[in-house]
Parts: C-alpha cells; sequence; structure tokens
C-alpha cells in the first residue's frame, strides 16, 4: 500500500501507525521516500489478510495526513533473506540481485536491516524467486 503527501510531523506517522495496529494491522515492511517536490511516500507491506482494513485506515486518516492519496496492491508477495552473516558477507545483496534479475524478475520495493534483505515481487513470482534464491546459495 503507498500513501503519499506533504512531509508532516512525526506525530502524523506516528498516528497512521497507531491506526492500523489499533484494528490489528501487522504491518511488516515500511519504506518511505521523499521526491524532488517534497513529498513523502510511504509504501507499506502487510498480510493480505489486512489490505482492506489497511485501505480502510488509511483513507480514513488521508484528510488528516493531507495525503495526496492511497493506492494499494493485493498481488505482491515478499521473499527475504535472513541471517547473521549478512552484515559480515560481502557479495550477499549482489547474489540476490543477480539471480533475481536472471530470473527476470523485478523488485518493487526493498527494505534491509543489518540481519535481513527483503524484496517485494510480483506474487506469481515468489516461487520462482525463493526456488532461484535456494540455489543460488546452496539451500536445495
Amino acid at each position: 500500500m503507498t500513501v503519499g503527501g506533504r512531509p508532516g510531523p512525526a506525530g502524523l506517522r506516528a498516528r497512521l501507525f497507531r491506526g492500523l495496529a489499533d484494528r490489528g494491522v501487522n504491518v511488516d515492511m515500511i519504506v518511505q521516500n521523499t521526491s524532488a517536490h517534497g513529498l513523502n511516500r510511504h509504501l507499506l507491506h502487510c498480510p493480505k489478510t489486512d489490505l482492506a482494513t489497511s485501505v480502510e485506515v488509511c483513507d480514513a486518516l488521508s484528510a488528516e495526513l493531507e495525503a495526496t492519496g492511497v493506492t494499494s496492491d493485493s498481488d505482491i508477495g515478499r521473499v527475504s533473506l535472513i541471517g547473521a552473516g549478512i552484515e559480515v558477507s560481502p557479495g550477499v545483496t549482489a547474489t540476490m540481485f543477480e539471480t533475481l534479475a536472471a530470473a527476470s524478475i523485478n523488485i518493487e520495493m526493498i527494505s534491509t536491516s543489518s540481519i535481513r534483505i527483503s524484496c517485494v515481487v510480483r506474487d506469481s513470482v515468489v516461487e520462482d524467486a525463493v526456488g532461484a534464491l535456494h540455489t543460488a546459495f546452496g539451500l536445495d
């Protein structure tokens, strides 16, 4: 789901995520970016079972958040590499991106931490992505 609008006080973001939490929505991935025009865009990933509620909450808060729009996509899935060795192993990220590129799998959103790399891809290619990554990292 994407919520876009002018940057505002941090409290507005807190209001959005509290509204989602109060409705039982588990937001498991967040990416924020700012455009050259000064607009913020928040990309949120949550379980498909929470999508309708998420859109409802975001729509209800869109005026307060001064959002320029709320969009959603139910045909996405997430593929993640998880392990403490990621932060000290050069090439893990490169191998992941090369593997997905070789399989013609487009990455639509990326989020990282010191132990995880998560990529949002089309739902129809999640199994292909997992299989290709298992092979690339010798997990077959």
